[in-house]
């Protein structure tokens, strides 16, 4: 087994905060039982706090007291989400980087697994399989394999991992496939890290997908973007910008299908029944971008289009066909039943 430099982490984990000290405190208690792992430097731990005005300072110090070690830094101000987390990348020390979402946990034992497949292989990226809770991440933790699989081929990886390289906690980035980055150039997008992604996927020899579920992230809990401008219009201008670098246009396209059935609709669902978002801009952007794919009329059109109480019946139906082309029923018929309850409470 290959060992990481001395003078190196082998893997940063870097956690971009922002007046989340609770968050903040539940994520880095997920790293307690593997203090080894970062007090001989195999692993680095960074908090970017982005000028807090509640107790993060407090979390951070209360966790180094209990041995953790913690490597944090306090911006004068607030640069903004994107400017921290590119931040975060470029400070990390770490051969192989995770930008971590302060509201997103590490699965007991997890770390150390993935520890031990970083250091067998040198990969692009690794993607790490997620999912979403609502109370109790331990006990709502769907079934599913186990394992890894390995991919030399970017479409194939594209294929299985699919909306997974938009989501910043889920993929471990190497930044030795790109040293002469500085992500604070592909600020401004709210997607600095699938920039990231890309770069290393399409350089590498090698890219790996964790099929175990690995993090829990809390459902719902991220916001202050408009989503179909974000997820729509800028992350496949942004796919296609690197066509010439590499990333086939069939992978753009596959990922796109994916989205429609397994990713749009519980978004385009949360949307109705927050009242967000204006329908004919979504409508319009969405179709700019899908309006040649039936699944898109099928799947998301109708979310978007129908009034509030259709709308919000025909996505929870949508999202458990989702959850069960993706292979996680379970997983969708908790959402389903929790929203449903939701509503009940409301109405």
């Amino acid at each position: 087994m290959k060992t990481a430099p001395s003078d190196r982490p082998l893997l940063t984990i870097a956690i971009p905060t922002f007046n989340r000290a609770q968050y903040l405190e539940l994520c880095l208690r997920q790293f307690i039982p593997d203090k080894a792992l970062f007090s001989n430097e195999t692993v680095e731990l960074l908090v970017a706090d982005n000028c807090s005005c509640d107790h993060t300072g407090s979390v951070v110090d209360t966790f180094r007291q209990q041995g953790l070690e913690i490597r944090s830094i306090r911006n004068e101000t607030n640069i903004g989400s994107d400017a921290n987390i590119a931040m975060c990348f470029n400070m990390a020390r770490g051969r192989y980087v995770q930008i971590l979402g302060d509201d997103d946990l590490y699965l007991p034992g997890k770390l150390q697994e993935v520890v031990e497949l970083l250091d067998k292989n040198e990969y692009g990226v690794v993607c790490l399989k997620s999912y979403g809770y609502e109370r109790d991440f331990v006990k709502e933790c769907p079934a599913g394999p186990n394992g890894q699989r390995y991919f030399s081929n970017v479409l194939n990886f594209i294929s299985e991992v699919g909306p997974l390289i938009t989501f910043v906690s889920a993929c471990i980035i190497n930044k030795d496939l790109q040293k002469e980055t500085d992500a604070s150039k592909f600020c401004g997008s709210n997607l600095v890290q699938v920039h990231l992604v890309i770069l290393s996927l399409v350089r590498a020899r090698i890219n790996a997908y964790v099929q175990g579920y690995t993090l829990a992230c809390k459902r719902a809990n991220s916001d202050g973007y408009d989503f179909s401008e974000v997820f729509v219009e800028k992350l496949f201008s942004i796919l296609r910008s690197y066509e010439a670098q590499g990333f086939p246009r069939s992978a753009t396209d596959i990922l796109g299908n994916k989205m429609l059935v397994s990713y749009y609709p519980f978004n385009l669902l949360r949307q109705r029944l927050l009242r967000k978002g204006d329908s004919d801009v979504t409508f319009r952007r969405f179709k700019a971008q899908f309006g040649g794919r039936k699944t898109f009329y099928f799947f998301c059109a109708p979310i978007i289009l129908l009034p509030r109480s259709l709308a919000v019946l025909w996505g929870l139906g949508a999202a458990l066909i989702g959850r069960a082309y993706n292979g996680e029923l379970r997983r969708g018929w908790y959402f389903a039943m929790h929203r449903l309850s939701t509503m009940r409470r409301r109405y």
